[in-house]
């Protein structure tokens, strides 16, 4: 009961039109049709009628109001019906404000179980005019209206029962479905319509509604419990938290108090604002002309220091005669002294080229960082750190670093690179780090102590953003940075390009390329001249005559050729398994002018020259890229007809295009993917072989590092390399256990790569065994060393080959050396030299099991070479059928049987050719022959590395059987 109260006060309160206002009833019952009710709310909180037959309408509604009839509200209720709930809101609304329910509380019956029943909402439909003016039959007298929107006819007066009867009757169809919560009343006076399907529909979704309700009521009291329970479980733990946080921060903020208050801290802090606000806040800012001066100075200490690494102190022989002005003119410091002093003496301007382009590369670092000083520690580091390395190369390969370079640290080489350096080296690489150590210190301290904290300074604080100062600094800023990178790029991509601004203005002060020689290049314009210069890489200029059509027509020419060839051979490629080894470094030393032992130091090798098919390899190489000659004689193309921007063609070409076609391949296709395998003795990311590898078609890899790894190693007394020995009895290992096909196997030695540090204790090559003359002591050292590896060299081949005679399966050698080691200054400094020095050792080799056996070809297809003719000449020396492009190389060997890049010639300016007797053909004095097949080759190997590969879809490549 008081929980009913509770709602009929609730409900009083309410002005929105609820049950707790009995005047919105008294509205709803005024009909036009009947006479007027008394509506009046009781005390158990329900609305209960009255009928009053003697007012009139007026007059009841007055009653039952106690206020004056609000006639829009009147005329809104009768036309909507009795039982909507939005008609009730509508009416409501419309009353006046200060009108309130009337006072009378008669006595109500109770609700039964049935009528306490919840209803189902159902929407609203539309009825009939005859329907909707029934269905405003007033209730009868003692009906009672719930505050849950049901109705009570329980005590209704008899006197009306049957009018009401009727009017239900007459409206049933339109109340059946009560809108907004009102609950269906069944009709007590008709059974039939009662027992309807429809009205027992009714009750069961009014008991599902009910049951859905209470389950609902039970999942919330659940769940409120469950979070009351945890809540409270939880509650004195973090209580806990809470205090301990606090006590602890209470301590903190004790202690603080105490340490701030004692004497020496107030003393410090006292200090510290005296540094502040009477020194550090009035540091002075350094003028622009300091700046200026500093400027300066770093960029002519950066032009002097990379050119110094370019420089080597001359060697003289033993008792040679040099006079003191010859001695400081050809020394280090002379050469430098020379190389700036020619601006005024000779009218060279290199050295104000080379400060000119620093000094932009200076300035854009300083505009990007906008910190004078930061910017001046990060240029001289990486003038520093490359002129170092610079140095270190120049010394072990007698070559400066250039852009190609850079990806031996990008492909994760530089502990390759730190394993070749010398004791000496490392003595200038810690004075160096001990230099930009300190370069560093005095550049933090001064970006300190400078008040002018960015060279064009700006803010981004809004009260001082929009003003014209600020918004002209901040654009200023920006664009001289972006303009300065624009200037570098636009430089550095123009230099090596004919005609361009940057070519032009390069010439205008001197600068005059040697391509063709990176080493004179950077000491006669600069090695930062030389760097730029081979940033921008091309690949090779576009043949005169290429396209689809003329390269079709190149595959059928040489088609013919090919089987005009294969008309007298008998045998195939793949009947036999290839092995190609390149011998780091491996040259005969006693060709080289001046020097001589007492001993043959390869008296093995030279025997087996003897026996079979070799004679010396124009290397393009001296001191260094091995890579080259190796791409050369897995691909037959010849580095010569590349344009000299691109210098290494393993780093700055194979990773390009798609499809490279190598020799190996062609095993690959007649035997099985697997049919090709590689080994080198040093780590598989040196030159990019890992992947280079991949894209050649070789299945597996093996190297010292990664998988699969290469095993069973040593090495020869103190040599940091891994011996030749060791190297080919793993090779062997690997290749020929349980192994039916024949393959093609690339092996890279590394036992005599440089440097030359007296590795070996018991050398006979030392002290009375060094026959050689006019050369220095320390020359000496080296080249005995590096004999020594080369008699080492010599022993292992001859096992391995003794050891490929015990197989009973056809195998041939490919053995050839690719460079000579850059030891020979001496030598070096004679330019009539410079061919013998890029002449290698090389043979062509069948074992016992071969057809080919003791097959030796005359000096006329052999005495000369270069490594892009190896396959061809191995085909050759097999009598093996060719394919169109081997067939072009087998004509062009005949024509020209060595071809190598202008550097192999020294000062030369044009590819260098050699005769069958190892003369040199000048470009000019070739036949028309010999141009000719030049022009193919040249439209080849465009087509295969720079152009559209028209080549790739005919049968250029594939071998006969």
């Amino acid at each position: 009961m008081e929980h009913e109260q509770g709602q009929q006060q609730g409900a009083e309160n309410r002005t929105d039109g609820g049950f707790g206002d009995a005047s919105s009833f008294a509205e709803l019952l005024d009909t036009n049709e009947i006479g007027y009710y008394t509506v009046s709310p009781g005390d158990d909180g329900l609305i209960h009628t009255h009928n009053d037959a003697t007012q009139d309408s007026e007059s009841t509604a007055e009653t039952m109001t106690n206020q004056p009839t609000d006639t829009n509200a009147g005329q809104s209720a009768t036309s909507q019906s009795v039982t909507s709930q939005s008609t009730r809101q509508a009416s409501t609304s419309a009353r006046p404000k200060d009108e309130k329910p009337t006072s009378e509380k008669p006595t109500v019956k109770e609700p039964t179980v049935e009528e306490k029943e919840p209803v189902h909402e159902e929407p609203k439909r539309e009825e009939p005019d005859h329907e909707r003016s029934a269905s405003k039959a007033a209730p009868p007298t003692g009906t009672v209206f719930r505050p849950d929107g049901t109705v009570d006819f329980s005590n209704a007066s008899p006197d009306t029962t049957a009018s009401s009867q009727s009017t239900q009757t007459a409206s049933a169809p339109a109340n059946s479905l009560q809108s907004h919560g009102d609950a269906a009343q069944p009709d007590t006076t008709d059974t039939e319509s009662a027992d309807t399907p429809l009205h027992r529909m009714q009750l069961g979704l009014q008991g599902l509604a009910a049951r859905l309700s209470t389950a609902w009521g039970v999942f919330r009291g659940g769940v409120s419990t469950v979070f009351t329970a945890v809540a409270s479980f939880l509650a004195p733990m973090f209580g806990a938290i809470a205090r301990c946080w606090h006590a602890f921060t209470s301590a903190i903020s004790r202690g603080w108090h105490a340490f701030v208050a004692l004497k020496a801290v107030q003393a410090v802090w006292s200090a510290l604002k005296f540094f502040k606000t009477r020194i550090w806040d009035n540091r002075m800012r350094f003028s622009f002309a300091f700046y200026t001066i500093v400027f300066i100075v770093v960029t002519a200490a950066s032009v002097i220091g990379l050119q110094w690494s370019v420089y080597t102190e001359p060697t003289y022989a033993k008792g040679q005669v040099v006079d003191d002005q010859t001695k400081a003119l050809n020394s280090v410091a002379g050469q430098l002294t020379s190389f700036v002093s020619q601006i005024w003496l000779h009218q060279s301007y290199q050295a104000w080229l080379n400060f000119i382009v620093l000094g932009v590369l200076y300035l854009t670092i300083i505009l990007v960082i906008n910190r004078f000083w930061v910017a001046t520690a990060v240029f001289g580091t990486v003038m520093t750190v490359f002129a170092i390395a610079d140095k270190i190369k120049v010394e072990l390969r007698n070559e400066p670093i250039i852009p190609a370079d850079l990806q031996f640290i990008t492909g994760g080489d530089g502990d390759s690179i730190m394993s070749f350096t010398t004791k000496k080296d490392m003595i200038l690489i810690n004075s160096a780090v001990t230099g930009v150590i300190w370069l560093i210190v005095v550049c933090v301290a001064l970006q300190f102590l400078d008040r002018r904290r960015g060279l064009i300074p700006y803010t981004w604080k809004r009260s001082a953003f929009v003003s014209v100062k600020n918004i002209t600094a901040m654009v200023c800023r920006w664009a001289t940075a972006i303009l300065s990178v624009v200037l570098c790029v636009s430089f550095t991509w123009g230099l090596p390009v004919e005609g361009s601004w940057a070519k032009n203005f390069a010439t205008g002060l001197s600068d005059a390329p040697q391509l063709w020689n990176a080493m004179g290049d950077a000491a006669a314009n600069g090695p930062t001249m030389n760097f730029l210069r081979l940033a921008h890489v091309k690949i090779m200029d576009k043949p005169s005559g290429y396209s689809k059509q003329s390269m079709e027509a190149l595959a059928k020419k040489y088609a013919g050729e090919a089987g005009t060839i294969n008309q007298t051979r008998t045998a195939n490629l793949t009947d036999n398994t290839v092995i190609m080894v390149l011998s780091e470094s491996f040259s005969d030393p006693t060709r080289v002018p001046g020097v001589s032992f007492a001993e043959d130091p390869m008296p093995q090798i030279r025997a087996i020259k003897s026996g079979t098919t070799s004679g010396l390899m124009l290397s393009p190489g001296y001191g260094g890229g091995t890579a080259n000659i190796e791409y050369q004689a897995l691909t037959g193309l010849n580095m010569a007809n590349y344009d000299s921007s691109l210098s290494i063609a393993y780093q700055q070409l194979v990773p390009k295009p798609k499809w490279t076609p190598t020799f190996n391949q062609i095993w690959n296709e007649a035997n099985g993917e697997s049919s090709s395998v590689a080994f080198h003795a040093y780590y598989r990311t040196m030159y990019l072989r890992d992947s280079n590898y991949k894209k050649f078609g070789f299945s597996k890899f093996y190297a010292i590092d990664g998988k699969p790894l290469l095993n069973g190693l040593s090495r020869v007394d103190n040599n940091w390399n891994y011996s030749d020995s060791s190297f080919y009895s793993s090779t062997l290992k690997y290749a020929f256990t349980s192994r039916a096909t024949n393959i093609f196997l690339q092996m890279v030695t590394m036992q005599n790569h440089l440097p030359y540090n007296d590795w070996y204790p018991d050398n006979q090559f030392k002290g009375s065994g060094d026959t050689s003359t006019n050369i220095s002591e320390e020359e000496k050292s080296s080249i005995e060393t590096y004999a020594k590896g080369v008699n080492y060299t010599d022993q292992a081949t001859a096992d391995f080959l003794n050891q490929l005679n015990q197989i009973n399966r056809p195998i041939t050698v490919i053995f050839y050396g690719d460079h000579l080691p850059g030891i020979y200054s001496t030598a070096s400094e004679n330019k009539h030299n410079q061919i013998t020095l890029h002449e290698t050792d090389y043979f062509i080799w069948s074992n016992a099991a071969s057809a080919s056996a003791n097959t030796k070809l005359d000096d006329t297809t052999s005495a000369y070479t270069s490594s892009n003719y190896f396959m061809a000449q191995a085909a050759e020396h097999l009598n093996a059928k060719v394919s169109p492009y081997l067939a072009f190389l087998t004509e062009m060997h005949a024509a020209i049987p060595a071809i190598s890049v202008p550097a192999s010639a020294g000062d030369a300016s044009e590819p260098v050719y050699l005769d069958a007797e190892g003369n040199r053909i000048l470009t000019k004095d070739l036949t028309a022959g010999q141009k000719a097949l030049l022009h193919d080759y040249q439209l080849i190997q465009y087509d295969l590395t720079a152009g559209k590969q028209y080549l790739k879809n005919t049968d250029f490549m594939t071998v006969a059987k």
